[in-house]
């Protein structure tokens, strides 16, 4: 039986807000938190907290948190912010997953599987539970029945789990996708009683060696029944299975179609009951027409109503880094994937992709371009890499553009036109990759190189400004440094404000720290 998502805890859609009844926390909570914890006997649920839940905040992944969210955070008290506590992850060498701030607690995922339940106020440790593999995704929390909660999140061995709060037991494990290489990165999306889970992989890693045959992974999403992991429907981003191709000159077997893996958290439209997916880049020829795409998916059945190809014939593996070898196609493309959620922005879906380009998209034409700004340089590591905010009168874009000689920077974007606002390119200048996330007033964007800066979203100019790559005094007394800050943004609730730093990939400094300023 579908229920209505307004019931979930909490529900996704900033205009649910005034539905959320944080007393029901503390009764559901506390008896959890009596037990054996190395938080002190005074930590507490907060019973007048606001939340960020999952990856966008709302279901069509505005990464905005409105001014009832906010509470003290504004354009006037965000230059104040002051570290408050700084935990060390142990067994980590590099920090993906975005927290969730809900009832008072933080919820992460790590990368030696770890889920860690922390106070928010103190970063003290409520509980912890190990997952079988790398835990990226952003965790949900959700009203599984009346009167049980569960933590919703995958892992890098494509398994979804659905994690009891109040005793810390497993109610389902669903293995989402079979391939070796499939693992889950964006964050599942909770809507109506269903989770909408996106599959992506790694097979374009083993595709630099000569002689893997590359490549036999397509990419999904998943629909899950939230109360039993059940599978309700599955769609592939390319319809035809991969078949034999070509070989190489050393004989190796080549497979086509494939790629189209979907890196990021797919966006509900509920008007038109569509589910919005992005998708990556091909692996070798022949190149779908659904790859480098939006889909539009059928919330209830999955079948894709629409699609809208934005660069095509992107066949692209690490065999195409230089030197490159046999696997990599002779008009290898520029691997100008969609891996940041497209955020639906009343009727445009607002798309920023890895070329530097950013699209503006008729929801109600099949995804018709009404619009398009080239505002990076773009490449394998360039342009929008992992995700934009939106509030009612701008689009924040982050630019990466990490391999050339003028990285990062920051635009505002008329999301009705693509007009630039303003844009700014603050020294020393770094790779803006992780995603951005916005207040009234304010937009927060980390660089790879350990800045986290709040900007004015009237002028762009820096207000607050704080360096992550160094070491810190942690509260569990693990050792802990910052490094690059990518993928994952900022996360605001509790009128804090909550980030990892450490992003040990592609070149980036590792490190191990959760940070909550104040």
């Amino acid at each position: 039986m579908s229920r209505s998502t307004n019931r979930k805890i909490p529900p996704p859609a900033p205009a649910s807000y005034n539905k959320w009844v944080p007393m029901l926390w503390l009764l559901l909570l506390f008896p959890a938190l009596l037990a054996a914890q190395p938080c002190a006997p005074d930590a507490r649920p907060r019973t007048d907290s606001s939340f960020w839940n999952g990856w966008g905040v709302d279901a069509v992944n505005s990464r905005f948190q409105p001014a009832a969210m906010a509470g003290a955070l504004t354009a006037a008290t965000v230059p104040k912010l002051k570290l408050k506590w700084a935990f060390g992850v142990p067994n980590a060498q590099t920090m993906a997953a975005q927290p969730a701030v809900v009832g008072g607690i933080v919820y992460t995922g790590s990368q030696d599987g770890t889920i860690f339940a922390l106070d928010a106020r103190t970063g003290c440790e409520f509980w912890t539970f190990k997952a079988d593999a790398s835990v990226r995704t952003a965790i949900t929390v959700a009203a599984i029945q009346s009167d049980r909660y569960a933590l919703l999140f995958g892992d890098a061995k494509a398994q979804v789990y659905a994690l009891d709060i109040a005793s810390r037991k497993l109610r389902w494990k669903t293995k989402v996708d079979e391939h070796p290489w499939a693992r889950l990165t964006g964050s599942p999306k909770l809507w109506e009683g269903r989770l909408y889970v996106p599959v992506s992989s790694n097979e374009e890693v083993p595709a630099g060696n000569p002689k893997y045959e590359c490549c036999t992974f397509r990419g999904s999403i998943v629909a899950l029944d939230e109360e039993t992991g059940k599978i309700l429907w599955k769609t592939h981003t390319i319809a035809a299975a991969p078949q034999p191709t070509i070989k190489t000159p050393d004989g190796v077997q080549l497979h086509g179609p494939n790629g189209g893996a979907v890196w990021s958290s797919p966006t509900v439209d509920a008007r038109r009951r569509l589910l919005y997916v992005a998708t990556g880049n091909a692996y070798t020829p022949p190149a779908a027409a659904t790859t480098d795409s939006i889909l539009a998916l059928d919330l209830d059945s999955g079948a894709v109503k629409w699609s809208r190809q934005l660069v095509a014939a992107d066949n692209w593996t690490f065999g195409c880094v230089k030197p490159k070898n046999a696997t990599c196609p002779d008009d290898g493309g520029p691997d100008h994937d969609i891996g940041a959620s497209p955020i639906l922005w009343r009727d445009l879906l607002l798309v920023g992709q890895k070329s530097g380009a950013v699209h503006g998209l008729d929801a109600n034409a099949a995804g018709k371009i009404v619009w398009r700004a080239q505002i990076g340089k773009g490449s394998a590591l360039g342009g929008v890499m992992w995700g934009m905010a939106a509030d009612d009168k701008a689009l924040y874009v982050p630019m990466s553009d990490q391999i050339g000689p003028a990285p990062g920077g920051l635009f505002a974007l008329d999301p009705a036109t693509g007009r630039q606002l303003w844009s700014t390119m603050p020294e020393p200048r770094a790779a803006q990759a992780a995603a951005a996330t916005a207040i009234p007033g304010v937009v927060f964007s980390g660089d790879v190189n350990g800045r986290l800066r709040a900007y004015s979203t009237s002028t762009g100019e820096v207000i607050w400004l704080t360096e992550t790559a160094r070491e810190f005094e942690t509260v569990n007394g693990v050792k802990a440094r910052g490094g690059s800050m990518s993928a994952a943004g900022v996360v605001i609730a509790e009128r804090m404000v909550f980030v990892n730093s450490g992003y040990g990939v592609f070149g980036g400094r590792p490190g191990n720290v959760l940070l909550a300023f104040e």
